[in-house]
This record gives C-alpha cells, structure tokens and sequence, in this order.
C-alpha cells in the first residue's frame, strides 16, 4: 500500500509518502503534478490540498464542496477559497513576465468569472495565484479517467478539524501571511497524536507550512485508503467531465 499526502509549494509541489507500512514516510518535492504521479505506484492513493472537479458556471459560496465545510472551520474558514468556472481556471495560462502582467491576466480572469458565475463575482487574488496548480491537476483528471478514484480532493483546515474531534481548530496557522508558531505547534500536536512525528526540516524547495500541510493530506489518504474518510457532499457531485466534485476527511 503505498499513500501520499500532496501540497503546493514554492518550486512545485510537496509530497510525503508512505508505502506499506514504514514508520517514517519519505518527504519529496516535485516540479510537477505528472512526475509526483509517475514516481508513485499505479495504485497509490493520493489526497491532495487543491480543488479537483470544476463548475461551468459558479454559483455562491464557488463549487458546492466550500460552501459545505466553512461552517465547520469557525474562524479559519476563510483560508476555503471560493474556485471559479473552469473557463475562468482557463482564461490565462501564458507565463508572467512581470507584476505588471500578473495583475493584468488576473483582471482578464476576473471579467471571465464575472460572465461564468452567478451571482457575478470575480477572482481573489488568493484564488488566482493557485490556478497554474489547479490546470495542472484539472487537465490529468480530464486525460486519465483512472485517477478519479485514487486522486482525490482535500484541505488541511478540514484535515485537521478531523484530527481534532470534528473541532475547528482554535489559532491560525498564519497571521497577515507569516507563519505563527503556536498554530502550527497545535497542528504538530494533532499530528503527532496520529503518529507522525514532525521532527525534522522540510524538503528543500518546501516552506514548514506545506510540509505540514502534505503530512495532514497523506493522513486523509490512509484513511481513505482503509475506507474511513467521509466527503463533502456525500455523495460527491460531478463537474461536467464526470470528475468527482468533493472535498475529503
């Protein structure tokens, strides 16, 4: 049995792995989504922090699946990004060449969610630095039928309710986007108590908040794997490619 636990990352994408039954999983880092798969056996299970299935048209509160689990995250709801139609996921995908650039594409991303979303609503700068991440995932779903059942959907604030009694957890894990410390040590807490020891730096090409990250998602992928994670909504809905639309715990 082979999981693995997926977060974004500053030079791509951070995994932690664990096949069978080794006590400490194997941290990497990937420059892609395709590669991070092909280093994995045909049927690992992999549980990934960023949206997979998107709407054609967006509807309040983005996909049905954020909608579903802010209510559950109490003050940390906010860190559930409200995903816009795939046109608008779609709409830039030339390279940046300058901040410039970057808040012009952004703009032209936001005139296409106000057309394909209702009520009209635009991107979130927040939203909009992911959508490179979300192409990526979106375009594999769409060419591999097969890893709709294997690939799935989750998120750290949600991963960690879980690990914490179905309770939203109480610090921030950043305040005005710098890491706090006592959030992230009451998210090592809950890991920890699920036997995975953080003691040791992240991968190079990693910050500590990912690492973390990925290691609550590997936690989703065991449990998924043993049959034990729940969805939201249960049952998962379909985008209109017939990719799953849920996020899981």
């Amino acid at each position: 049995m082979t999981v693995a636990g997926v977060d974004g990352c500053k030079a791509g994408w951070v995994a932690v792995i664990r096949h069978d039954a080794e006590l400490l999983p194997a941290a990497r880092v990937f420059a892609g989504f395709a590669g991070l798969l092909a280093a994995l056996p045909d049927d690992a299970t992999v549980a990934v922090d960023m949206p997979i299935g998107l709407p054609e048209l967006s509807g309040r509160g983005g996909r049905g699946p954020e909608a579903l689990v802010r209510p559950l995250l109490g003050e940390r709801q906010s860190s559930v990004f409200s995903i816009p139609s795939r046109a608008a996921v779609h709409a830039e995908t030339a390279a940046f060449t300058d901040l410039d650039a970057w808040h012009a594409a952004h703009r032209r991303a936001s005139e296409v969610a106000m057309r394909t979303s209702s009520p009209p609503r635009g991107v979130s700068i927040q939203a909009f630095g992911i959508f490179s991440k979300i192409r990526e995932i979106d375009a594999l779903m769409m060419e591999r039928p097969d890893l709709r059942g294997r690939v799935i959907e989750s998120h750290p604030e949600v991963a960690f309710w879980r690990l914490n009694g179905e309770r939203a957890m109480s610090l921030p894990k950043k305040i005005k986007s710098r890491v706090n410390p006592a959030g992230m040590e009451e998210r090592k807490a809950l890991l920890a108590r699920a036997g995975h020891d953080l003691d040791r730096p992240p991968p190079r090409g990693a910050a500590t908040d990912d690492f973390l990250d990925a290691c609550a998602m590997m936690l989703v992928a065991e449990r998924h794997r043993r049959g034990e994670t729940g969805s939201f909504p249960t049952p998962p809905g379909y985008d209109a490619h017939g990719i799953p639309v849920a996020i899981w715990a």
